[in-house]
């Protein structure tokens, strides 16, 4: 297996050690990626220390080759190795205890003749990343702890500013705490771009710090992989970390190490899987139309509405013989939700409802959605699903940046990551100061926000100069429309992060019915859930596959409120064919708009109407009104209402009456907008419909 799609930076071939008659070394072949951190894991005595010292010149090879940057290296002396940008940090740190912190740095460029300002410059980013060691700069080593002398050592090997640095048993009699410090040091190290050979006993934290490893056991690579699969692989835990038991979990390795949150007792993750069982596309269409017909005979014999609807259109459960039946099949909308407030669409008697989650729509009542114990556990299966296509793992960290309380958002992505097996820190929104905390301090490797908080938080790394100090490979966002120009920010800003767009809305479960591919070219979404039909808004006729049009879903398995051809007012399409990722379930673009006049607003959901409702209940006020939406240079999004003063109202009270709509809007709406009041009649007439929403925010392509 080839795990190395990174340049390499360090490739060694066939390589064998021997002291005296005795062999250490047998056949080595590896391979370190510019840039990456490369662990070499195994027991003492396994070779690991051999082949730091071969590749430094400190013991010459009697077999095979030593690649460095694309030239032959292979017997190089220790100083050719050092001008060559080769850097070791040896095991027992070799310390000089005599001489100072300082005096013991200053040996980490002797050999390089740089000049004494030079010098000053590279003790300067030393103490910048080792702050303990700048105030004890004056200290004899030999007073230090062990601790602060592997960092003495580190920094003395950083002086050189090394292309490579060979990190030889760093953890090496280390406390637990002071062990989790170093290997912080090291993934900051590897975040800032150096390349790092990463000699360590304690497996866990080789692999947890790490993006490949390499298994070596009596001289020989025993195994070799991307580490976090290593880390997860059944038979290499019990060979290399050990084994303990509930009672006594510190007993392996890995509980010895702190890494406790990994439990033994799981079972192989790798073959733990939320996808759906079938395989072809027949097995699918059989699975929806079963679920079509109990889904119908369910609403028709325990919902009033829906009989009442069913029998209106003339439509019994048993005319469901095949899926081109949906087509019979009337329509429902958020109206019907709103005027069957507050349980709309019940089906179930109430003593199986556990859960209502409402959609943070604003327009008259909202749209309370109620939930049975199978539907909170489908949910969190297929949302358990979305993250595994995001190649979200057991090992992950998931920071969550979206809403608790009735909206679906934070207990459905909560409920996701538990499913998975995951670490959920539930943040919630806002609260800018506590996420660059936690993602510092925790180092959480995914996101879950809306669009708008992901370029807000990408902002605050940046400013805060704390990118170095995270670990986030992922934002998971949903909620709101955003162009590829807001998404290639928000990476940017991050340092490369990988964005997955996430769909979902409260009538159908909540968020994570579909996810963005790895391969970023589309949703997929889970028809085995539910079934979604692609129809033109005006006719409601079917489109064919790949033209643009208005989302309708009918559940499959939903039991406390099913859904029959809900009219979601999304804009998208379907994208026929098969994905290039290798997945079965079928897939549709990103959304592009809305059907209707709502519109997203920093996450809220927002219908002129409500405006309309809000402004006529603030004395002074005329009835003209426009909205206009804007997003800055910094992808921020604006909110300016434009209002009248009302006929005979004196401009004197103009500023009065801005304040009184921004309060009113913030109170009843949740959000902050800019308020212009203009004088009666300065804004436009017109006998037609008046625009009302003037939406300038994306002006390049969602897909």
């Amino acid at each position: 297996m080839n795990q190395h799609n990174i340049e390499p930076l360090l490739k060694i071939s066939n390589l064998t050690v021997h002291y005296g008659a005795a062999q250490a070394l047998f056949g080595v072949s590896l391979a370190v990626g510019r840039g990456e951190t490369v662990a070499l894991v195994g027991a003492n005595g396994a070779g690991k220390s051999s082949l730091l010292k071969a590749i430094m010149g400190l013991a010459p090879p009697s077999g095979g080759s030593i690649v460095l940057d694309g030239e032959e290296v292979t017997g190089s002396t220790p100083a050719a190795m050092a001008a060559r940008g080769v850097a070791l940090c040896p095991e027992g740190r070799e310390m000089f205890g005599d001489l100072t912190v300082k005096e013991n740095l200053e040996l980490g460029v002797l050999a390089l003749k740089v000049g004494r300002g030079e010098v000053q410059s590279r003790l300067d980013e030393v103490f910048t990343r080792f702050p303990k060691l700048k105030e004890r700069s004056k200290q004899r080593t030999a007073t230090l702890s062990g601790g602060e002398q592997q960092m003495v050592a580190m920094g003395r090997a950083l002086m050189a500013r090394p292309r490579l640095l060979l990190l030889d048993e760093p953890s090496l009699g280390l406390a637990p705490l002071i062990t989790d410090e170093i290997f912080e040091i090291i993934k900051q190290l590897t975040r800032a771009g150096v390349t790092i050979l990463l000699v360590e006993q304690n497996a866990a934290r080789a692999l947890t710090a790490s993006r490949s490893a390499y298994l070596l056991a009596n001289g020989q690579i025993v195994g070799q992989g991307l580490s976090d699969k290593l880390l997860l692989d059944p038979e290499l835990r019990r060979a290399f970390l050990g084994a303990g038991s509930g009672d006594n979990p510190a007993a392996s390795r890995l509980g010895a190490a702190g890494l406790t949150n990994i439990r033994l007792e799981k079972p192989d993750m790798r073959k733990q899987t939320f996808m759906p069982p079938f395989k072809t596309t027949d097995e699918l269409l059989a699975q929806q139309l079963q679920g079509l017909k109990w889904t119908v005979r369910h609403a028709y014999e325990g919902s009033g509405f829906y009989r009442a609807h069913l029998d209106a259109a003339g439509i019994t459960p048993e005319d469901i013989r095949s899926l081109d039946d949906l087509r019979r099949l009337p329509f429902t909308t958020a109206d019907d939700l709103r005027d069957g407030y507050p349980f709309p669409f019940r089906a179930v008697p109430f003593e199986q409802i556990v859960r209502i989650h409402a959609s943070s729509g604003t327009t008259g009542k909202r749209k309370i959605l109620c939930y049975t114990q199978k539907d909170v556990d489908d949910w969190r299966h297929f949302f358990a699903r979305a993250y595994e296509m995001a190649g979200v793992t057991p090992l992950d960290r998931v920071q969550i940046a979206v809403g608790y309380g009735v909206w679906t958002a934070g207990a459905g992505f909560q409920a996701g990551v538990e499913k998975l097996g995951a670490l959920a820190v539930p943040v919630g929104p806002g609260n800018v100061d506590l996420h660059c905390e936690f993602l510092v301090d925790l180092q959480s490797t995914v996101l879950c926000c809306t669009a708008s908080m992901g370029l807000l938080m990408a902002e605050e790394v940046h400013k805060r100069g704390i990118a170095d100090k995270i670990n986030l490979k992922k934002i998971i966002y949903g909620s709101e429309r955003s162009s590829v120009s807001m998404r290639r920010k928000i990476s940017e800003l991050f340092g490369g992060v990988e964005l997955f767009d996430i769909p979902g809305m409260t009538e159908l479960y909540g968020p994570g019915t579909g996810i963005e591919c790895p391969d970023h070219d589309c949703i997929h979404y889970w028809a085995d859930y539910y079934i979604l039909e692609i129809l033109d808004p005006e006719t409601l006729q079917p489109l064919p596959d790949g033209e643009w049009g208005e989302m309708v879903v009918t559940t499959l398995s939903k039991e406390a409120a099913p859904l029959i051809r809900y009219r979601t007012r999304d804009i998208t399409r379907i994208i026929p064919g098969p994905c290039t990722c290798g997945s079965i379930l079928p897939r549709h673009s990103r959304l592009r708009g809305r059907t209707d006049d709502m519109f997203k607003f920093r996450a809220v959901n927002i219908y002129p109407s409500s405006i309309d409702k809000i402004l006529s209940e603030v004395p002074g006020l005329g009835s003209e009104y426009q909205i206009h939406l804007t997003r800055d240079d910094r992808e921020r999004d604006h909110m300016l209402l434009k209002v009248e003063r009302g006929e005979g109202v004196e401009p004197g009270r103009t500023d009065e009456l801005g304040r009184e709509i921004i309060y009113t809007i913030k109170h009843k709406l949740l959000v902050t907008p800019e308020v212009e009041v203009v004088e009666y009649g300065a804004l436009p007439r017109t006998d037609r419909k008046s625009k009302r929403v003037f939406d300038s925010r994306i002006t390049d392509s969602v897909v």
